[in-house]
């Protein structure tokens, strides 16, 4: 299969341009294209077809369920049986933008984008290009992030290509993402809304909108029933395998920079995930990946699977990660890390 590439204005996009992806996914097919999170991979939503075409050209377990992308707020009616008062809140302080909303589903929805749950993940996102595509095309559009299963997700259109080409339509190109993680993910089926997935709005944003707001226990862990998307199996993995070393006070950086040092001494080839104060510790021959200066987790977020990327084009042996505070953006951070280590974590 020939991937079509075009690039368009994020704000002003050509509409010849979308009115073409649209009608690729009314036909089944499947489109790229860039949210204010990360790139997504749509497919009519309401298609089940064209849904198990996302899962194949990804490599996705069909248990894990994907996100409805809407174009328009009252779109939720259709796919939504009801909408909580809490919901009801979320969307009105944060729709458009980063939060998906878990729902109790119509029967409009299909199995394939659910994942047999009888729930239904429900987005609005803050992107011009996202959502007049989403609105000629006429259907909900299922999306999960732009890339192959388990990799670090795309937040710029070459990432998408990087690992799909071939295998999709078409991928429409708007520069960078803004945020860099994909969008928080909140239950609102049950009796006091639950963060599944931390994302662009924070767990403290949550809060002071609701009053009272539950992280659920098994946020990103291991073999559980998926609740919502990104919640099952190894996500956000760079080529080689990776450790995350948490600490307080510069422990984790040191931590890393002594390893890293150690590894090197061994003849193994070292690649980092640190902050550009902890980069300046390491021994010159380790391939760093600088997600910004410490505590600027708006840049941690935004840079951080370009930085896991890397070292698909600088190989290493292993990688050693260093973390971020988990206040605000940086719970969302550390969860990516998390998972991109596989859970291998050392505490310093």
């Amino acid at each position: 299969m020939n991937t079509k590439h075009y690039v368009v204005d994020r704000e002003k996009p050509d509409f010849r341009i979308l009115d073409q992806a649209a009608a690729v996914l009314r036909q089944g097919g499947l489109v790229a294209f860039p949210t204010e999170t990360v790139y997504g991979l749509g497919a009519n939503g309401l298609d089940p077809g064209a849904v198990a075409r996302i899962f194949a050209a990804k490599g996705r377990p069909a248990d894990n369920p994907l996100i409805l992308h809407i174009a328009d707020v009252h779109e939720v009616n259709k796919l939504a049986a009801r909408v909580p008062a809490n919901a009801a809140a979320l969307m009105a302080e944060y729709w458009p933008g980063p939060l998906t909303l878990v729902l109790a589903r119509t029967r409009l929805v299909p199995d394939a984008v659910t994942g047999g749950l009888d729930t239904v993940a429900i987005r609005l996102p803050d992107s011009t290009v996202a959502r007049e595509l989403i609105r000629l095309a006429g259907v909900p559009v299922a999306a999960p992030s732009a890339n192959t299963s388990g990799r670090p997700s795309p937040t710029t259109a070459g990432d998408v290509l990087a690992d799909l080409a071939g295998r999709i339509e078409l991928v429409i190109d708007a520069g960078p993402c803004g945020i860099g993680v994909e969008s928080t993910v909140v239950d609102c089926t049950t009796p006091v809304p639950t963060l599944l997935r931390p994302g662009g709005v924070t767990l403290e944003m949550l809060i002071a909108t609701l009053g009272e707001v539950e992280v659920d226990p098994a946020l990103g862990g291991e073999n559980i029933v998926p609740r919502a998307p990104g919640m099952k199996y190894t996500h956000y993995a760079p080529a080689a395998p990776m450790t995350l070393y948490e600490g307080e006070g510069g422990a984790a950086a040191a931590a890393v920079a002594g390893e890293a040092a150690r590894l090197e001494a061994a003849g193994r080839r070292v690649g980092a995930v640190v902050s550009a104060e902890t980069a300046l510790l390491l021994p010159p021959t380790v391939v760093a990946a600088v997600y910004g200066i410490r505590g600027d987790l708006d840049a941690a977020a935004a840079n951080l699977y370009t930085a896991l990327r890397l070292f698909d084009a600088e190989p290493v042996d292993v990688i050693l990660a260093e973390s971020v505070s988990e206040a605000g953006l940086g719970l969302a951070v550390m969860n990516r890390l998390r998972k991109a280590a596989g859970y291998r974590i050392v505490h310093c």
